[in-house]
């Protein structure tokens, strides 16, 4: 099972987060981590140093540090942690150095509090969808009023197997991707005593073409589609007996996931998924051409994402190399 050892908690003090901080705590004590409080002050508030009547620069500087470190001691202390849990304070662009400590000091998992815009439905602010796309570990978008245990989580896979339903060695990163999305799902799903959903979005376009080469082309749609979703099931047999074999036959039993091959667009199905199960939890990939600084998320993880109204795991696939340098 996936285990993070080295998680960074990012606190946002416009946000309400007891409610994260204190799933932060717990994950954490649960996986045996090391657990780091990051504020990042946007540079700007320093510009008031050195003006009449206000402290220096530096002294502003020193200032800020005292004050939220010990709110941000408070806060965790109020959570439950203790005095191994480090307090960092950080000036800059948020997400910036956020992305920077994580590539400076090896964090495995970002957790932090989503910002809620409240301008529309979104649940995602700037600085969180700057994180969701860039940073290189996975990301724990957690809605203000964060449960303390999930009821539902929700595994979005995302793969497109060929006849017979193995993944081709071609489609490796795709596979591991997927994999580690269930393995993150059946983790937490154990420890929260949730049940974990496994959906996978899948369709046939080209049964509306079928008219072309066949003089019964309804037949010839339902044959393809019948083979195009035993495909896609097959698929997801051999991603679920993976899962069997990773956290063995009762802990499989005891997690008895629920597999949904809903047929659709992943951009529509998987949030209408999400809402139709009440998932608190979707954990989902995001789609980048590895390697490549720049090329980000997918179109379709985006819109996704804009339509999600419950906290998100977003795991990007091995080789991402953020655009954000150290």
């Amino acid at each position: 099972m996936k285990r993070f050892k080295n998680i960074l908690y990012v606190a946002q003090s416009s946000v309400p987060q007891s409610d994260a901080i204190v799933r932060a705590v717990s994950f954490a004590k649960s996986n045996q981590a090391g657990l780091t409080v990051v504020e990042v002050v946007p540079e700007w508030i320093l510009s008031a140093g050195g003006l009449p009547g206000a402290p220096s620069v530096d002294d502003l500087r020193d200032r800020l540090v005292t004050n939220r470190s010990e709110e941000l001691e408070s806060l965790v202390e109020s959570a439950g942690g203790g005095s191994d849990v480090e307090i960092q304070i950080l000036f800059g662009t948020p997400f910036l150095e956020v992305i920077r400590a994580v590539l400076r000091d090896g964090y495995d998992l970002v957790m932090k509090a989503a910002e809620n815009p409240n301008w529309s439905e979104r649940l995602f602010g700037s600085d969180d969808m700057h994180l969701l796309r860039k940073c290189p570990c996975p990301v724990w978008m957690m809605r203000a009023d964060e449960k303390t245990n999930y009821s539902n989580i929700m595994a979005a896979v995302d793969f497109d197997p060929p006849d017979g339903g193995h993944v081709a060695e071609s489609d490796a990163k795709n596979r591991s991707l997927n994999e580690q999305i269930v393995s993150l799902g059946a983790s937490i799903s154990l420890s929260d005593f949730a049940q974990l959903h496994i959906v996978h979005a899948w369709d046939a376009p080209e049964t509306g073409f079928a008219s072309m080469w066949t003089d019964d082309p309804e037949v010839a749609e339902v044959k393809m589609l019948e083979a195009e979703r035993a495909r896609h099931h097959a698929g997801m047999e051999a991603l679920t007996h993976q899962l069997r074999q990773q956290v063995g036959e009762e802990s499989y039993q005891y997690l008895s996931p629920r597999v949904q091959l809903p047929k659709g667009a992943a951009r529509t199905v998987v949030p209408e998924q999400a809402r139709a199960i009440g998932a608190d939890l979707v954990i989902m990939g995001t789609v980048a051409r590895t390697g490549i600084r720049g090329l980000i998320i997918g179109n379709t993880a985006e819109a996704i994402l804009d339509q999600l109204p419950c906290s998100v795991l977003a795991v990007k696939p091995d080789g991402f190399v953020s655009p954000v340098g150290e």
